[in-house]
């Protein structure tokens, strides 16, 4: 918009409407019309009603800088024949109209998931070669027909495949001293990544799976192999993968949502050379459109990014956790293994209370019940009657705050307080995991045998 004042007295705000969200530099004297009609010759869309962030619209006569708006406010465009108070109104799904049945499938794909692993982790075990050779075939199968392309529950097929190739190779792999374990499960993840990565070559619509399936796998073959090679006793990568799913469960979010810079940054203002410092710049002057589309599918791929890692999280704990405890003989190095477990389910469930989406919610506090489960049964045995009891009662006491909390915040209680403690717990718990990480893998009983 031209206007013959002075820049500094211009009023920057985002206009969102519905070809997205538009920059302007508003004069002072503009009114509410002056903006919609600049709105519509820039986004290329009929005039729309100009209103505030609360839908309440402009009037007609005056300034905007009367009707109170200041720098960086928000206005909304919305169509001119909306109704009052409906402010950027998302289109119901009529009642006939077909709905997507994926969560179905993916419930579906989860069930096989858990039964190939379950049949993988009992052909290894087993004797009967003839048993393991009909677990093999139908796990290789099982593989075949997940990679074929195409069909209805195509991204969720594709995200199993990995799962069975992983059980067949752990069959394969397997040897029942537990030096040669993470070998065994370090083979098996390899092999998860192979089929991941043949399966995004045939197939991108789960291509954020997918990738994660190759990440991690190759991440843990990669460990796995190092400390074998290494000769570390088999404690040691359990440690280190616990550690990393407990930094995975903190920085993958970061890195998940990956916004174009033209997005978030004015580059040609930003693009200033020997030549654009002499001539006028004849781009939009930092009016930039973010389309509404691309906002979706950078929010939609990196919600899946997110609750791939956090299923990934989910699989490292409930596989390291129970090793580690059992792998853990010497009283010290047990001790620290103890206290590693308790520290990441603490961590990973204090993690979870950060995420808004719901299902990498609920795997991060699974991991984080799995691994203080699998502590419980590692101490439970061990406890008298008076501390059985005592831990009852613990626990019953436990369970009446936890409903008197959770019926509190249901009601719409909420608390900054508690909040930034729940952050510095967080922290903490995750500092202990990595402090007592070299507890647990023995280097600090080591040390302490060097020099006593």
């Amino acid at each position: 918009m031209a206007g013959s004042r002075r820049l500094a007295e211009n009023l920057p705000v985002s206009v969102h409407g519905p070809a997205g969200v538009l920059d302007l530099m508003v004069p002072p004297g503009a009114t509410a019309a002056d903006v919609a009609a600049e709105y519509a010759a820039l986004a290329g869309t009929p005039r729309p009603s100009l209103r505030d962030r609360l839908g309440r619209p402009f009037p007609v006569e005056g300034t905007l800088a009367d009707a109170g708006v200041r720098p960086g406010d928000l206005l909304v465009a919305t169509p001119p024949d909306a109704p009052p108070g409906t402010v950027g109104a998302v289109p119901l799904v009529q009642s006939g109209a077909p709905r997507p049945s994926g969560r179905a499938g993916v419930w579906w794909c989860a069930v096989a998931a858990a039964v190939a692993v379950l049949a993988g982790w009992c052909a290894a075990r087993s004797d009967d070669e003839l048993l393991q050779e009909i677990t093999l075939g139908l796990l290789g199968l099982g593989v075949l027909i997940t990679l074929l392309p195409g069909g209805r529950f195509a991204p969720q097929r594709l995200a199993v495949g990995p799962v069975l190739g992983a059980s067949a190779a752990f069959v394969l792999a397997w040897h029942p001293d537990a030096e040669r374990l993470p070998v065994a499960v370090g083979v098996a993840a390899l092999t998860a990544a192979v089929v991941a990565a043949v399966a995004r070559a045939l197939d991108r619509s789960a291509d954020e799976v997918l990738r994660t399936w190759m990440l991690v796998g190759s991440g843990v073959f990669v460990l796995t192999g190092l400390c074998t090679l290494a000769d570390l006793p088999p404690r040691v990568p359990w440690a280190l993968l616990l550690v990393a799913a407990v930094l995975m469960s903190r920085f993958v979010p970061a890195l998940a949502v990956d916004v174009p810079d033209h997005y978030l940054l004015d580059l040609e203002r930003l693009a200033v050379t020997a030549w654009s410092a002499r001539e006028r710049p004849t781009g939009r002057r930092g009016r930039t459109v973010v389309p509404a589309g691309a906002v979706a599918d950078i929010a939609r791929r990196g919600t899946r990014l997110v609750v791939a890692s956090a299923a990934a999280v989910l699989a490292l704990v409930a596989v390291s956790a129970p090793m580690l405890l059992a792998t853990a003989t010497l009283p010290i190095d047990r001790i620290g293994a103890r206290v590693l477990v308790g520290l990441v389910g603490a961590a990973l469930l204090l993690a979870a209370r950060s995420y808004r989406h719901v299902p990498a919610r609920v795997l991060l506090r699974a991991a984080g019940l799995v691994a203080w489960v699998a502590l419980a049964v590692e101490l439970l045995p061990g406890l008298g009657e008076g501390q059985l009891t005592a831990l009852a009662m613990v626990s019953v006491g436990l369970a009446a705050v936890v409903v008197v909390v959770a019926v509190a915040t249901g009601r719409g209680w909420r608390s900054a307080w508690w909040s930034r403690r729940a952050e510095v717990a967080e922290g903490l718990a995750g500092s202990g995991a990595i402090a007592a990480v070299f507890v647990a893998v023995g280097l600090f009983r080591g040390l302490w045998e060097l020099t006593s």
